[in-house]
């Protein structure tokens, strides 16, 4: 699927991954807030982020978890509990694609509340574009393509976030790239038309 950074549902559903991506940036998060976007998790999502059990914790997770519990008091990060029909949902069980509970928790809680599905994991993206919807399927890159875009964000400000992103090791930096490089060619040809 070819993502269009001309469009994006304010509205979403995130998973872990796309959580820690959306907070390493603190000027990606600030401009996101500015355009009217609100996130919000599953009970699933939020267990990953903060009880989970892992090996050890690093100054990055920990300063990310310290940015979540500060957003979630602000009203971002919601976090929603599902009822049992939405974890029986046959659809997104049926292809599970070795997806954790919290992929599959949102992707079952964006469908249910017709809300954007926001995230970065590869598996979770496929199974919602084949089993669930194939609409309001969205990622970070998206996210900074359509802020570029809109023009809420400038081309010095993709570079300040890329940075921000990569001081907490975050992978995305090359999609950061390709998304910029295709909201600027599609304000061009918008432009044009």
């Amino acid at each position: 699927m070819l993502l269009d950074p001309s469009g994006f549902q304010k509205l979403n559903v995130v998973d872990t991954c796309s959580i820690w991506n959306i907070l390493s940036s603190k000027k990606l998060l600030s401009a996101a807030k500015r355009a009217g976007c609100l996130f919000c998790c599953t009970a699933f999502v939020q267990y990953e982020c903060f009880d989970k059990p892992r090996q050890s914790k690093d100054k990055n997770e920990l300063e990310l978890q310290a940015r979540l519990r500060a957003e979630q008091l602000q009203s971002q990060f919601s976090v929603y509990h599902l009822d049992l029909d939405d974890l029986l949902d046959v659809e997104v069980l049926q292809d599970r694609m070795n997806l954790g509970k919290g992929e599959l928790s949102s992707i079952a809680f964006a469908k249910r509340t017709n809300q954007g599905f926001l995230t970065d994991d590869q598996g979770a993206r496929k199974l919602a574009e084949t089993s669930v919807f194939d609409s309001g399927i969205q990622t970070t890159p998206l996210l900074l393509g359509w802020l570029i875009y809109c023009r809420i964000l400038n081309d010095s400000d993709k570079d300040v976030i890329i940075q921000q992103h990569v001081e907490f090791d975050r992978p995305l930096t090359e999609y950061f790239e390709i998304m910029y490089g295709r909201a600027l060619e599609m304000r061009l040809m918008n432009t044009h038309a």
